[in-house]
């Protein structure tokens, strides 16, 4: 769907290109078979992240309307949604029964029975024939809601219309959107290229001139890694998500540049990591990635190391100010980590199991659970583990240690040539391949085991369909790069994909 949409925004240009004539035909009968094969695989994949998407939604909407109180106080207070609420005859709003809602502006509780007492909080929507009633939670999206049925349809058709009726019910613009907003995400992060990982070309082959300024930015984002930048945006603001999530009550907007102080140190940390790697590997990456600014030569080495300090400065500055000792030392020590996977007379790098392990510690454990515990104390709370992220620490910290030897699968002729022992110069890119599949079918399996073993815990449907999902994502891209014949450039495209999962992974861990 998206190709065809952008098939046709690039050549509305052309007058003999018209809508219908770029639609895929899927059973011409000139197009060759394993070409309709792939297009019908492509609409399955788009099938699938549809059900995974009302899915998605049914878990959002059981979250605000099991939290509703918590999670829309703020919203409520505003005079915008009570001036809304005010203007509009006929529309009245359920009130809610938790203590949360009594601290509202402008709140009157009244009085309900013992049964409505008991009974679950969830959208309710009362009166008689003509007349709207609307739950809190669609209050607060502007949502109005038809009267529910009175009498239940026995079967057949009427009965998945009343199904259908009851979870359209539950939805608002607020679910709508935020389930929207994940599925398009994760499309485009699953059909995303990753040119920060797939550049093969220098900056001045790309686009118009440039000037020396704009040269110097441009190299100096490139060795920032952009591609491992994403994953440290995205794995810090899922489990900052989902710990506020955890704790509704306790978000505060003065948080938030706090948060965004833990961010940049975390970006400045990865800078310093991936940045002091390419001063000492420039010698291999002119083989095995010759278009990174310093093996190119668009930053000089003195300029590398310029940067390089300035970040590890401004990172661990900001750490020491603003968050605790323990969290300043565990930044530290990823630093160190990050120093002696590279720098001689150790460079762990040269090692297989020293490197994935460092590099499994500081992606998988370091991240995940320091930045939990960083929340944790923002929000005033004793650290205590959650199920979620017991998860997501161990689930990324196997996820590391699959980039830790993928990464090496383009870089197998340079780090032979410089004696780096890793496991695909050892057991060959074929081999190491698989071994990753399985590492990675063995870590979606064990997603598949906390949501059956927890259930209470974790939404089944989208934590099990989601990661089958992934799964199939992962088998498709394999089958790809051994008909290929493990090339480099299937294989740095199979990497690429690694990266999309990795990322994918932190937007599904939101919604489960």
């Amino acid at each position: 769907f998206f190709s065809c949409i952008m098939t046709y925004m690039e050549n509305t240009h052309r007058a003999d290109a018209p809508l219908l004539s770029i639609l895929p035909t899927y059973y011409a009968p000139s197009m060759p078979t394993a070409h309709r094969l792939g297009q019908l695989a492509q609409w399955a994949y788009v099938v699938a992240i549809a059900s995974l998407m009302a899915m998605c939604l049914t878990r959002l909407d059981t979250y605000v309307t099991e939290n509703v109180d918590e999670t829309t106080s703020l919203l409520l207070s505003s005079p915008a949604v009570q001036w809304v609420a005010s203007s509009m005859p006929g529309l009245r709003a359920t009130p809610m029964r938790t203590a949360g809602a009594a601290s509202l502006p402008g709140y009157t509780p009244r009085p309900h029975t013992s049964a409505e007492a008991r009974a679950p909080l969830r959208p309710l929507y009362t009166g008689q024939a003509g007349e709207v009633a609307v739950a809190t939670s669609s209050a607060v999206a502007g949502a109005v809601a038809a009267p529910a049925p009175t009498a239940a349809a026995s079967g057949g058709i009427g009965a998945v219309a009343q199904q259908v009726a009851s979870l359209a019910s539950g939805l608002n613009p607020v679910n709508i959107g935020a389930g929207l907003a994940l599925v398009l995400a994760l499309v485009a992060i699953l059909s995303s290229k990753s040119d920060a990982v797939l550049a093969t070309t220098t900056d001045d082959e790309q686009g118009p001139p440039k000037s020396e300024t704009m040269k110097l930015v441009t190299a100096a984002w490139d060795f920032l890694r952009p591609h491992t930048i994403r994953g440290t945006i995205v794995g810090s603001f899922a489990v900052v998500a989902k710990s506020l999530l955890a704790n509704p009550a306790l978000i505060q907007l003065t948080l938030i540049p706090r948060a965004l102080l833990g961010l940049l140190a975390l970006l400045c940390g990865n800078g310093y990591i991936v940045g002091i790697n390419q001063i000492y590997d420039v010698n291999i990456d002119k083989v095995n990635k010759p278009f990174l600014p310093v093996a190119a030569g668009r930053l000089s080495t003195n300029q590398a190391w310029v940067l390089v300090v300035a970040l590890g400065a401004l990172g661990g500055t900001i750490v020491a100010s603003v968050f605790g000792p323990l969290i300043a030392g565990l930044y530290a020590f990823g630093l160190f980590l990050g120093t002696i996977y590279s720098v001689p007379p150790l460079r762990l790098k040269r090692f297989a199991v020293p490197a994935f392990l460092i590099i499994a510690t500081c992606r998988g454990f370091l991240l995940n659970w320091g930045v939990f515990y960083a929340v944790r104390a923002a929000l005033g709370l004793p650290f205590a583990w959650i199920p979620q992220i017991q998860f997501i620490t161990i689930f990324m910290v196997v996820f590391a240690v699959v980039i830790s030897i993928t990464k090496d699968l383009p870089d197998t002729a340079g780090d032979k040539k410089y004696n780096i022992q890793t496991l695909s110069t050892k057991l060959g890119v074929a081999t190491v391949s698989k071994i990753a599949v399985g590492m990675l079918l063995l870590n979606y399996a064990g997603a598949f085991a906390w949501a059956l073993l927890l259930p209470q815990v974790f939404f089944a449907p989208v934590m099990i369909g989601g990661h089958a999902v992934l799964a199939g994502y992962l088998l498709y891209h394999f089958r790809v790069l051994s008909q290929a014949g493990y090339t480099q450039p299937a294989l740095i495209q199979f990497y690429s994909r690694i990266w999309n999962l990795f990322y994918s992974e932190y937007l599904l861990f939101v919604a489960i």
